[in-house]
């Protein structure tokens, strides 16, 4: 089986398993205790501080473990913006950050905050201009990742950082994806990451809080963790974690240059082999190893089953693989196709040829869910009596079915002609215009309709 979803989880690290072991042993007193057992859990525990700061870039009193990433998001963000709600109460967020930013997000607007969501282009970059344009006098706080854990994109943090230094507003940086490649660039405040990303055990995350920052820890309050993570210290995880992202990062540059040469093959590769595929995510600036794209007239769900079967673990962002039935919120926010995605994501070590056995049953495996679907092979034949508009009646139809019976009727409207897709599944609002970019179509735009939306194509080819 061909693990390809590091992205959302990284194989254990042979030397976190090893530290891990090791620590069971030595870690399991209280470190805070100042007999010999304690003292010798205190020493494993300032040792992976130091070691984590240092794959970081931070000083070893500014970085707290927590239970993770996501408590590490929550924790930070409720912290700055707690340490400076005398400034205001102004947050701003990516569109495409991760969902614990997000929800981060909506409860601090629920609880009566203001938040600015920054969009980014078609790639799943945020501008600086955008982010600076945002800033206002009364901004407690900025967040950007510095890459996606969709699409692989890295966002412009040292730009972003100078422009909220400026404005004398911290910026917190989720890492999670890029951390085990190399420490973030600019002039961040705030910093975040999960162990699990690179390799190290679950339930351990980063959250580093530079010097200077004004941050008030939220919740009961607890003398561990300098009070920023309340709880008994998980030590022999911690210690892993460290472990194996100084190892990760010792590895990283060589690492980083193979594993950039098998994600351009797919990149390039998988349109060559599989028609009507759109590549998503920047093409110059991406993470090595995380790839993804979009096949038309595919269910996502059924393509995954059928990987899976081919021994190929992957994930999606379709939303026929969410129990939400909505898209990935990553990909409404590009305006990409979402039906059928797939995301690559490889771990270190990957063979060249598993890549290359990816590629040689990927095609069959999208044409046979194509088959069952009874997608379109070929542009359909002009009716002989063309309508100058027709409606498809899609509703109660999921992805990607809407799209597939618009392609199917669009011969039979002559050149300026529409076609009114009526569909109440909320992915018909991004495929639909996908389709037509792809096809060269002129999407109109949506209609209320009586249930759900008439989504209008003009056919121009």
């Amino acid at each position: 089986m061909a693990y390809f979803d590091a992205a959302s989880a990284a194989p254990l690290h042979p030397v976190a398993r090893q530290a891990l072991q090791a620590s069971l042993d030595e870690g399991w007193a209280d470190p805070a205790r100042l007999y010999r057992e304690g003292r010798r859990a205190r020493m494993l525990l300032d040792a992976a501080r130091e070691a984590a700061a240092e794959a970081v870039g931070c000083r070893p009193d500014e970085l707290t473990f927590t239970s993770s990433g996501t408590r590490a998001v929550h924790s930070g963000i409720e912290g700055a913006l707690a340490g400076r709600r005398r400034v205001g109460r102004h947050l701003i967020v990516s569109s495409v950050e991760h969902s614990s930013v997000l929800h981060s997000a909506e409860v601090h607007e629920a609880a009566g905050g203001s938040v600015t969501t920054v969009p980014v282009d078609r790639a799943g970059r945020a501008s600086p201009s955008s982010y600076a344009a945002a800033l206002r006098p009364d901004t407690a706080l900025a967040c950007l990742q510095s890459a996606n854990h969709e699409v692989g994109t890295e966002q412009p943090v040292r730009e972003v950082a100078e422009a909220c230094r400026a404005a004398g507003v911290p910026l917190l940086v989720d890492a999670a994806q890029s951390l085990p490649w190399s420490r973030v660039e600019g002039d961040w405040s705030l910093l975040t990451a999960s162990a699990h990303k690179w390799g190290g055990p679950s339930g351990v995350g980063l959250l580093v809080v530079r010097k200077g920052v004004r941050f008030a820890p939220q919740g009961p309050v607890d003398e561990r963790e300098s009070g920023r993570a309340a709880g008994f210290e998980n030590i022999p995880a911690v210690v892993a974690a460290a472990a194996s992202l100084r190892a990760v990062r010792a590895e990283a540059a060589a690492e980083a240059a193979r594993l950039r040469e098998l994600t351009e093959r797919i990149r390039v590769r998988v349109p060559e082999l599989v028609p009507d595929v759109e590549v998503v995510g920047d093409a110059v600036h991406r993470l090595p190893g995380i790839v993804t794209f979009s096949c038309l007239y595919v269910d996502g769900e059924t393509l995954l089953h059928e990987l899976d079967r081919a021994g190929f673990s992957v994930s999606s962002g379709s939303s026929c693989t969410s129990s939400t039935l909505t898209p990935s919120h990553v990909l409404k926010a590009m305006n990409v196709l979402s039906e059928g995605n797939v995301r690559v994501s490889l771990p270190p070590g990957t063979p060249s040829e598993d890549v290359d056995r990816f590629l040689s049953v990927l095609p069959d495996a999208v044409a046979d869910v194509r088959e069952r679907l009874g997608a379109p092979t070929a542009p359909a034949p002009p009716s002989p009596s063309p309508s100058d508009a027709l409606v498809v009646d899609s509703l109660g139809k999921r992805c990607p079915i809407p799209v597939i019976e618009l392609a199917k009727v669009i011969g039979d409207v002559p050149v300026g002609g529409t076609v009114r897709v009526l569909s109440d599944d909320e992915a018909a609002r991004l495929d639909i215009p996908a389709w037509c970019e792809m096809r060269g179509q002129e999407y109109v735009g949506e209609e209320p309709a009586d249930h759900g939306f008439a989504y209008v194509v003009r056919r121009v080819s």
